[in-house]
């Protein structure tokens, strides 16, 4: 037994001397930045809608439904991961239903203003393009499709500053 307890108070010793202090590892966050937590299941839905819009937009030229799916997108979920390749797809889309193209009519594209329904004008759809793409251009530099919204909005008659408002 003599010989047992100077070994185990050694060991103990040992033990307190090698274990991590707590405060060495300097005053950490409590976690990511709330502004980039994203909600894996609004995550999904919006990346269902993307499809979607995806889908409206190259495939079937219903440029008014897949605008209505980014703005739906956009309203619901600032933080999504994709958000750069709805801003181009609502800013296209807005472009073209502005010039009349597509197989849906500009008409068909209804804002609710309080109690009345409204359509907007090709000038409308333009700035609504403008904007859209002003803030992919400003706020995804480092995106696979900046260069053609950049490209797009210099026709449109460039950015859109902070004044002109959003759509």
């Amino acid at each position: 037994m003599k010989k047992l307890l100077p070994g185990s108070i050694l060991f103990v010793a040992a033990l307190f001397v090698c274990a991590p202090v707590p405060y060495a590892q300097g005053a950490g966050k409590s976690g990511p930045d709330p502004s980039t937590i994203r909600d894996p299941d609004l995550e999904k839905d919006s990346l269902h809608n993307l499809e979607v819009a995806r889908n409206y937009f190259k495939l079937k030229k219903a440029y008014v439904a897949a605008l209505k799916r980014c703005e739906e997108i956009i309203a619901g979920n600032p933080n999504f991961s994709h958000l750069d390749e709805v801003l181009f797809i609502a800013g296209k889309s807005s472009s073209l239903l502005a010039d009349g193209r597509g197989k849906q009519k500009p008409e068909l594209y209804v804002t609710f203003d309080g109690t009345s329904k409204k359509t907007l004008t090709p000038e409308e759809f333009r700035n609504g393009a403008r904007s859209y793409l002003t803030q992919l251009v400003n706020e995804h530099p480092q995106s696979k499709f900046r260069e053609e919204g950049n490209a797009e909005l210099q026709a449109l008659g460039g950015p859109k500053k902070a004044e002109e408002g959003k759509p």
